[in-house]
């Protein structure tokens, strides 16, 4: 099993749910998953919602507020595991980028900054302390991996080979593999047409194939695919509210 109890330095660890309706996306991503959804209270941001699979922590979810209504559809956001934030902050303005949140304390849980990179993507970065990220990862209904859709691949590698220590190997075919100390970390590649520049969240899928099924009987649709790629069989789909995230079924790191 994909057990965690801490994460290296620059490794993806988190991903969370900003939505529009906060009870209906409960409803499909435990549906789907076969997640449970246990709240609780976030202060002035109101409730989150952290989705276990058997009693172990894969992802959360929180409800938009007007502000970033404003600015954001409904999306998700991958988190990176850092030692120090605060340090980090001025490095990502000398490389070009842009802090969207200065760094913050999150309860005991731990101390985070959201920053856009130069070429328009956003993430998040985490310094845990009372919690590392997700408790389970790559097994089915976890999160498996994190793929950056980026016009400027190039620009980004440079970014964050920079910022984070990160290595990337291209591929013939254009794709890129993030590598954090040697282990597999994530993907960068150009956009499809019409894609926006974002990071995209894939969670592991027994069947991809019964998983669209399922996501289109709870209301959700499917971008692109399903199709068979040299790694496993892959799909980029929408939950009912627009979030994008995707579905990887083949094997998988334990």
């Amino acid at each position: 099993m994909g057990e965690r109890e801490s994460y290296a330095p620059g490794t993806f660890c988190w991903a969370d749910l900003g939505t529009t309706d906060a009870d209906a996306a409960k409803a499909f991503y435990t549906g789907v998953f076969g997640w449970e959804a246990v709240d609780a209270p976030a202060g002035e941001a109101g409730t989150y919602t952290t989705f276990k699979l058997e009693g172990q922590d894969v992802a959360a979810l929180y409800e938009m507020g007007e502000e970033e209504r404003t600015s954001l559809t409904p999306h998700w956001s991958s988190y990176v595991s850092v030692e120090d934030v605060d340090a980090l902050a001025p490095r990502i303005l000398e490389l070009g980028g842009e802090v969207l949140a200065h760094p913050f304390d999150v309860m005991q849980s731990g101390r985070m900054t959201a920053l856009k990179d130069p070429t328009g993507a956003t993430v998040h970065l985490w310094q845990p302390r009372s919690q590392a990220g997700a408790g389970r990862v790559n097994d089915t209904g976890c999160m498996v991996w994190n793929e950056l859709a980026t016009p400027d691949p190039a620009r980004a590698r440079d970014f964050f080979t920079q910022l984070l220590g990160w290595d990337l190997e291209p591929e013939e075919s254009g794709y890129g593999i993030i590598k954090n100390k040697g282990a597999l970390n994530g993907g960068i590649r150009p956009p499809q047409d019409g894609e926006p520049t974002h990071w995209l969240v894939y969670f592991t899928a027994e069947n991809v194939d019964d998983s669209i099924k399922a996501i289109r009987e709870a209301g959700g649709s499917v971008i692109a695919g399903p199709m068979d790629t040299p790694v496993g069989r892959v799909a980029a789909v929408s939950d009912p509210q627009g979030a994008a995230f995707a579905l990887f079924e083949g094997e998988v790191d334990p």
